[in-house]
């Protein structure tokens, strides 16, 4: 058998597996190892060919238990909090990622979203896909906690992933996966909460919001939406930006032009 060149490598990160962690710096392991920054990355490299670690960002590392080997990584909720809390990064699981927590699986996503203050280049680390979303007012958006085997990552809360569906719907596929969405989230969603939500986002999101709930067929969850609109809105916008608003229908109440069909794939 072929001796292992970097035993202590292998040992370092079984000693972090051990004690719970499973990411790191370089800094770290070359600290640990008390080896210069050459002969870490060597020893390191050595352990992703083997996918015993992976580096989903620069200078950053995730050690991969058995379970996870075909992955290539670990999953993306594992380790996306970590590097976070390294950059010094405000984030979130938003979209489709942060509808999945809240019970909506019809569109299971691709790449893991996560929403940031400024705009991140994509990271593939294995299978995993991560896509990073810029959110203006990222700090006032509401959040909740869920618990993960690695940790506790921040997800956008039922009425805000709807704020946002909204207003990224061309990063889900358009408003009829919204609008499927939806009617998958209507049930957790709290009226006064969904106010308290929009108003982190520009108005017309929730124009169209109020809209599109009635078409996921939870009317009653628009209520205070429509007040709020009400009062907030100073100007009728179509539904869908960009498209035609020739022969458009007018929706007094959410203060919408109606320029394109949408139907719930449910």
């Amino acid at each position: 058998m072929k001796p292992d060149r970097h035993p202590q490598a292998r040992h370092y990160i079984a000693q972090l597996a051990a004690a719970g962690r499973y990411s790191f710096a370089s800094s770290d392991a070359r600290e640990a190892l008390g080896v210069s920054a050459d002969a870490a990355k060597l020893a390191l490299n050595r352990l992703a060919r083997q996918k015993m670690v992976a580096s989903p960002a620069r200078g950053f590392y995730v050690v991969i238990p058995p379970e996870y080997r075909s992955l290539g990584c670990l999953p993306a909720d594992q380790f996306i909090p970590e590097l976070m809390r390294r950059k010094g990064q405000s984030y979130y699981a938003g979209l489709l990622s942060a509808a999945q927590y809240h019970g909506a699986a019809h569109h299971r996503p691709q790449e893991f979203q996560v929403m940031l203050p400024k705009a991140r280049r994509p990271i593939h680390c294995g299978k995993v896909r991560v896509v990073f979303i810029v959110r203006k007012r990222i700090k006032d958006v509401p959040v909740q906690n869920f618990n993960m085997p690695r940790g506790v990552i921040l997800v956008s809360t039922p009425e805000a992933t709807a704020v946002d569906l909204v207003g990224y719907h061309y990063h889900v596929g358009g408003l009829d996966p919204v609008t499927t969405t939806l009617s998958e989230l209507a049930e957790q969603i709290d009226p006064q909460k969904l106010v308290t939500a929009a108003r982190t986002a520009p108005v017309p999101w929730a124009q169209r919001l109020g809209y599109l709930l009635e078409r996921a067929g939870a009317p009653e969850k628009a209520a205070a939406l429509r007040m709020f609109v009400k009062d907030a809105a100073r100007e009728t916008v179509p539904l869908l930006p960009g498209a035609s608003k020739e022969d458009a229908q007018r929706a007094a109440e959410c203060k919408l032009l109606i320029n394109t069909e949408v139907e719930p794939e449910l």
